[in-house]
């Protein structure tokens, strides 16, 4: 029976008791139904909520003393390193084959066992208000893109504004410290300021060891860039991290919105630039119990903000390494292209991103940052004087292989190498081909390719031909100047009159 017709009956019993009948056994036998619910209906005029019967559980039964057994040893475990549900399942399906059981009936248990246990209670968090510019919240998490036609796993830099709710996001291929300080940086000019106070986790790019309490002992690199932005830090307690749920929740919210489905890029700066867009276009929306949007509550923080530093912090590692017989420096167990003589000393400035090579102050060589280990970077361009001495190296090379790779040895440049070789043979060929290289470094490498496929287009299989195919561009024709006929008039003169001259000419003839 329904809980509510159970209700309308309790209510006709007590009212035919009252003035009806006015016996228990009276009203049992007028209404047709038990005296023991007519007792019931008179002591309350709310029915008891009916008992749960416990029911046996004949498939997961037998499984029930497994199951605990590994729940009780997690206990031991390390709270990232405990069993879920899923994992449970795949271990009886191995350790307990003759037990057929559904993976949902397994969940079902060990949810409602984790529940006995206390493992899946909430803890209560007290609501905070901030003041503007008082604190922003710091954090990494992963996230998966698409570059250049490959899936990577990235790591986003996240910080959020506790009182705006605005927050800057920014992507790298791996959390080192100098992306982190980069990241910082970036941030700092995104919101126009810095935060009083910014709060972390035990990230290892800023605690060294964890102490007791809130005592840490932070990293130098670190303490040194909090001073240089004047911010204070303060770090959560390990393995709490509602301490800083503001950022955890925006981390959820960005990934919902704008890594959903997996972004597409050509490399990381225009990935970076979609995320940064994403941020802008959050700027729009409106927090629940907010009474403004995100974007007008962050310009109106940023006057309490602490003012950006005249100059950003020097985030480089600097190295002074020598040039090897390969025409190489070695970076952190990896070999980046110089074009130096070998033996000669260089600065090397390492940054999050790329490498760049330095020789007395000039910038001879900049290559992207390689994060695996024993890796060659190589770039062609780096070799050609090499080359044009040692032109039959040039097929083989490694240099060549690497730009073959990155798609910056197109077709074209294999068809015109083959008509130079035909017409002028090899080692005079592959000369006169370097010399179309070397156009890259002041031209680019667009400009070129466009003028090779030009001049193979033409038949001009000729090194000066695609010289000037390139430098085509940069001339300038002089053009007449346009003059309207009605504008001449003003150089219009009187016709001569001889009439004169002819008369001292006739006073000649006659003398």
């Amino acid at each position: 029976m329904e809980r509510k017709a159970k209700v309308e009956l309790f209510e006709q019993i007590r009212r035919e008791y009252e003035f009806g009948v006015g016996t228990i056994r009276g009203v049992a036998h007028k209404l047709k139904v038990h005296r023991r619910m007519v007792r019931q209906a008179l002591a309350s005029a709310e029915p008891p909520e009916r008992k749960q019967v416990a029911r046996e559980r004949p498939v997961i039964g037998p499984l029930r003393l497994y199951i605990d057994a590994i729940l009780e040893a997690d206990r031991k475990a390390p709270r990232k390193q405990r069993h879920s549900a899923h994992r449970i399942y795949e271990r009886m399906r191995t350790e307990r084959p003759d037990y057929q059981v559904a993976e949902v009936t397994v969940r079902s248990y060990v949810r409602e066992r984790k529940r006995e246990l206390g493992w899946s209670t909430r803890a209560i968090c007290v609501p905070q208000s901030y003041a503007p510019g008082q604190e922003g919240q710091v954090d990494w998490y992963e996230a998966w893109a698409e570059l250049n036609g490959a899936q990577v796993k990235l790591q986003v830099f996240a910080l959020r504004s506790m009182m705006s709710g605005a927050a800057f996001h920014r992507a790298y291929h791996h959390a080192t410290q100098q992306a982190f300080f980069e990241a910082h940086e970036q941030a700092f000019h995104y919101f126009g300021g810095v935060f009083r106070l910014l709060r972390y986790d035990n990230l290892k790019s800023a605690v060294k060891k964890v102490l007791r309490g809130q005592q840490r002992e932070q990293a130098t690199r670190f303490i040194a860039f909090r001073s240089h932005w004047r911010f204070e830090s303060d770090f959560c307690t390990p393995a709490e991290p509602h301490e800083k749920g503001g950022i955890e929740g925006e981390a959820g919210y960005f990934r919902r919105n704008h890594w959903v489905p997996i972004p597409r890029a050509r490399d990381l700066d225009e990935l970076n630039a979609q995320l940064l867009a994403g941020c802008r276009d959050d700027e729009r929306r409106q927090i629940a119990g907010h009474h403004q949007t995100v974007g007008a509550a962050m310009i109106a923080e940023r006057a309490q903000l602490l003012p950006l530093a005249e100059q950003d912090f020097e985030l480089a590692e600097v190295s002074f390494p020598r040039v090897d017989g390969l025409g190489c420096v070695r970076v952190k167990t990896n070999l980046y292209s110089a074009p130096a003589l070998p033996g000669r000393t260089v600065e090397v400035r390492l940054y999050p991103s790329h490498v760049e090579v330095r020789d007395e102050g000039r910038l001879i060589a900049r290559h992207q940052r390689c994060y695996e280990r024993h890796q060659q970077v190589l770039d062609l361009e780096h070799y050609l004087d090499v080359l044009e001495r040692k032109p039959g190296a040039l097929s083989g090379s490694r240099p060549l292989a690497a730009w073959r790779e990155r798609g910056l040895w197109p077709e074209s440049y294999d068809q015109l190498l083959t008509e130079f070789i035909e017409r002028n043979g090899k080692q005079s060929g592959t000369r006169q081909m370097i010399q179309v290289l070397s156009l890259i470094k002041p031209y680019g490498h667009g400009r070129v390719r466009a003028a090779v496929e030009k001049a193979i287009a033409l038949g001009c299989a000729d090194a000066a031909a695609v010289r000037h195919l390139v430098e085509a561009a940069d001339l300038t024709h002089a053009r007449d100047a346009v003059i309207e006929l009605h504008a001449l008039s003003r150089f219009e003169r009187p016709l001569p009159v001889m009439t004169d001259y002819d008369g001292l000419l006739s006073k000649e003839v006659v003398s």
